[in-house]
């Protein structure tokens, strides 16, 4: 079942296209621009950004990635994340966040269609916590059913 969703999600954001095989990846530019400090590879989204670790894609563009959490609440819980390496949402330029908002009505959209749920939450600013491996992701969006 849960393969099939994945399917659905991932046929509504890629019309057209293959389903994946596996996990995907990409390569990570890591926060070349500057004025950005690169995590010295302990950022957990710059990894999956890398392709060092695992995730399941859902939507990529050239600034962001949105995928599923690997330890989601619920059905359809995923994370927006940019694909450079900024340590804060403060740090992260407003060209970035920008992009990054744009993508959210779409995103919610979809993963509400794919997962048959009624509503999607969207929760801003996620920042680290007591030093944790983790940079700025904008959103995470949890998709509810009535259960």
């Amino acid at each position: 079942m849960e393969r099939r969703r994945l399917g659905v999600l991932y046929n509504h954001l890629r019309p057209g296209k293959e389903e994946p095989l596996g996990l995907s990846t990409s390569n990570c530019d890591g926060g070349r621009e500057e004025g950005v400090k690169r995590d010295g590879g302990g950022c957990v989204f710059c990894k999956i950004t890398r392709g060092e670790s695992p995730a399941f894609k859902i939507y990529e563009d050239d600034t962001c990635m949105c995928i599923l959490d690997s330890n989601p609440l619920t059905c359809g819980h995923s994370l927006l994340i940019p694909k450079k390496h900024y340590p804060s949402l403060e740090a992260t330029p407003p060209h970035v966040v920008a992009a990054m908002s744009s993508k959210v009505p779409f995103l919610s959209n979809a993963i509400m269609k794919a997962t048959g749920c009624e509503f999607s939450k969207g929760t801003r600013g996620v920042e680290p916590r007591n030093n944790q491996p983790y940079g700025s992701h904008q959103g995470t969006f949890v998709a509810s059913s009535n259960d």
